[in-house]
């Protein structure tokens, strides 16, 4: 068996094409990573919006209710 570069850096260099092809491979790994993970950190982010509006509608929903002591009627004088 016989491989096709005497060396590492005859790899590298792949007879002067070497940095078109590893630009390539750098430029298609960090597309791949953005594919990964930008649905994750867009649920994450999607999350805690959600969470905040829930704290958010819970406060004003305690604002607006009537507190327990004008909740009850007056009773009428006899």
């Amino acid at each position: 068996m016989t491989f096709q570069f005497e060396s590492f850096a005859d790899f590298f260099s792949m007879a002067g094409h070497g940095p078109y092809v590893w630009a390539c491979y750098l430029v298609t790994a960090l597309g791949i990573a953005y594919l990964l993970f930008s649905p994750l950190m867009a649920k994450k982010q999607l999350l805690k919006q959600q969470k905040q509006t829930l704290k958010r509608e819970e406060a004003s929903k305690k604002a607006a209710a009537p507190s327990s002591a004008s909740e009850q009627p007056a009773t009428p004088a006899s």
